[in-house]
């Protein structure tokens, strides 16, 4: 994994003559006349994407391919993050580089259980960050969300200098998703310091999400035709979490 890891990190820097990010940032029409999700078109997302979706790849390698996906994600995710200068010394001479402001602090968090995906991967990328959980189902009936989980801080100390990633691979009715954010607006986090990261994502929960929280931002690997009778995303990926944690009942 490590090595995949910086191949793409490789890819990515030999990219930015063309793009500061290192691919293709598209802003799809959602219906909304000032934002719109960020959708990363870049051809290894649109490789990884076919691999997943295919209903005969293996739980192994589903995960391993989300987590490839996720990897660009979370750099799309965190290009604005502040920096600060520091002085160290090379083996050759003394410079000055750019590293992350430990005073801003960042927040890694997972709607259970299929989030948890993508936050492995930003754990490992992202230094200092701290890691919360958000347990939370959809009711098959209502297709509301249900919460089960939630051991976050009654208050959190400077709110205003966090900053945080809200991690699901699917944003399909925008429910969870829409929980998940108030939370976290009720302890004071500001709306424009959330980034909501998913794999892929359906018109009418990207509406939902951006009509109720304008200022935040959404970053996507892809964004599918629409929703289906049972709230799922067309073509999509079928359940991410059963696919990812293999636990699919079988035909």
């Amino acid at each position: 994994m490590k090595k995949v890891y910086i191949a793409l990190f490789m890819c990515v820097a030999c990219a930015r003559t063309d793009n500061d990010a290192g691919h293709k940032v598209e802003k799809p029409n959602v219906g909304l006349s000032q934002n719109s999700p960020i959708v990363l078109n870049h051809p290894l997302i649109a490789h990884y994407l076919s691999i997943i979706r295919n209903k005969n790849t293996k739980a192994d390698e589903f995960r391993e391919y989300l987590k490839r996906i996720s990897n660009i994600l979370i750099l799309e995710a965190t290009k604005n993050l502040p920096t600060v200068a520091v002085n160290i010394e090379t083996p050759l001479k003394k410079t000055t580089c750019q590293c992350i402001d430990p005073s801003k602090r960042i927040f890694i968090v997972s709607i259970l259980r299929a989030g948890l995906g993508i936050t492995s991967v930003a754990e490992d990328m992202i230094p200092g960050a701290v890691i919360q959980h958000i347990g939370m189902y959809r009711d098959e009936k209502t297709h509301k969300p249900v919460r089960y989980y939630n051991r976050l801080p009654t208050t959190f100390t400077n709110p205003s200098v966090i900053r945080v990633l809200i991690c699901d691979p699917m944003l399909a009715t925008g429910g969870s998703a829409s929980e998940a954010i108030k939370l976290y607006l009720e302890k004071g986090i500001k709306e424009e310091n959330i980034i909501f990261v998913c794999v892929i994502g359906a018109p009418e929960g990207v509406k939902k999400l951006l009509e109720a929280f304008p200022k935040i931002k959404i970053i996507m690997a892809s964004l599918d035709e629409k929703l289906n009778e049972k709230a799922f995303i067309i073509p999509g990926l079928g359940d991410a979490g059963d696919r990812f944690f293999n636990t699919m009942t079988p035909d």
